[in-house]
């Protein structure tokens, strides 16, 4: 049933199915940089420091180390905006969520109301032909 309600349950519910998939999507987000975190360790942990050798082979050690742990701050910091990111989506979400139940309460509440006043009128014919029926049945 249409009421003056629909377009606007329509229209926010296509609203709070997008956030819906804006969540989804940073949901994703953050599980990418976290598994791009992880690997950076894993990374960390496979780098062999050289026992001996010469200078050269130490500093690229060290250079390689370095970049590691820059790579693993990168990651951090990736992790930390992912996971704001999530949450703003989620509270988008949760507001969308609220506006969409409002008008749908809204467009229950008019369907109920035309229902009642339906009622209302069927049994009122319903009580006229009654009574122009009641004169008719003792004649």
């Amino acid at each position: 049933m249409k009421t003056r309600y629909s377009p606007l349950v329509k229209l926010k519910k296509s609203t709070m199915d997008k956030s819906e998939r804006q969540v989804q999507q940073k949901n994703a987000d953050l599980n990418n940089a976290k598994k791009a975190l992880e690997s950076s360790y894993n990374s960390l942990d496979d780098i062999s420091q050289p026992t001996s050798g010469n200078i050269n082979n130490l500093l690229a050690s060290r250079s390689l180390l370095s970049s590691q742990r820059d790579l693993i701050e990168h990651n951090k910091s990736w992790v930390s905006y992912a996971n704001k990111q999530l949450e703003a989506a989620k509270l988008q979400f949760k507001k969308d969520m609220i506006e969409f139940e409002k008008f749908k309460y809204l467009e229950v509440q008019e369907i109920k109301k035309y229902q009642k006043e339906l009622k209302v009128k069927e049994t009122k014919d319903l009580d006229e032909i009654a009574l122009m029926t009641f004169g008719k049945d003792y004649k």
